[in-house]
């Protein structure tokens, strides 16, 4: 079964409404592992809209699972993510003017700068992971990379309805598939949510699901534990063919 890990981004968005010190994505966190979140997320953007440089340390002292750090090829993001302690790093496009990562990082593009990130992140033993878009020229690049991982953005999947969305998933198993036949290990997400992550999760060799905003509004109803075990059991019973 694909791991869940948790992007705690959201958490943090609120906080940062009031410039308070709650929530606290730390604590949210903690939380999400009691309920069976196998890992977390976090991105640290340039222009710090949610997690804040002092929320990682706190983060890596704390949780008891793995910390996979987003950040961008900016070299300031890439000085703090080697500082990071994280366990895996996912580098991923941003751009000031978004309100959510729109697409993946365009690889061939960004050659030359991921010719020097990737050893430099996986210097500090991190595993490395492009986000890019189920593109089989992005994944022929990225297999170039020395990335042993890549996560796929299934954003227009999610977005998309009826014969567009079954197009839009087969896309995706066929990415899913090229990449594991060129030696690349596969994660996935981007605007998964409680409805829509089966077909994702039934897609083979996908090792990881990366979902927060889904989890973190369905906790505003029905409460942190609630909200994560079900995205476990919606997970767990697509695997299962329920």
């Amino acid at each position: 079964m694909a791991r869940l890990h948790i992007n705690v981004d959201h958490v943090a968005t609120v906080r940062q409404a009031r410039r308070a010190a709650f929530p606290d994505p730390v604590e949210w966190a903690l939380r999400a592992e009691d309920a069976g979140a196998q890992g977390i997320t976090c991105h640290l953007r340039k222009d710090r809209r949610h997690i804040q440089d002092a929320d990682l340390p706190r983060l890596r002292s704390k949780l008891r699972t793995l910390l996979n750090l987003e950040c961008s090829l900016d070299d300031e993001m890439l000085a703090i993510a080697e500082a990071s302690g994280a366990d895996a790093f996912c580098l991923v496009p941003e751009s000031r003017a978004e309100i959510t990562t729109e697409g993946g990082l365009d690889v061939r593009a960004e050659r030359a700068r991921l010719a020097l990130a990737v050893p430099r992140l996986a210097a500090r033993g991190g595993l490395v992971s492009l986000f890019i878009d189920p593109d089989v020229e992005q994944i022929t690049v990225a297999a170039d990379s020395g990335a042993p991982f890549i996560e796929l953005h299934t954003g227009c999947y999610a977005n998309a309805t009826g014969a567009a969305r079954a197009r839009e998933l087969d896309r995706l198993a066929r990415a899913a598939e090229f990449a594991r036949e060129r030696g690349l290990r596969v994660n996935a997400g981007h605007g998964l949510d409680y409805d829509n992550v089966g077909a994702v999760a039934r897609i083979a060799g996908i090792e990881e699901l990366n979902i927060g905003y889904a989890v973190v509004a369905r906790s505003i109803f029905v409460g942190l534990d609630v909200a994560v075990r079900g995205m476990i059991a919606a997970i767990e019973d697509a695997r299962r063919g329920v």
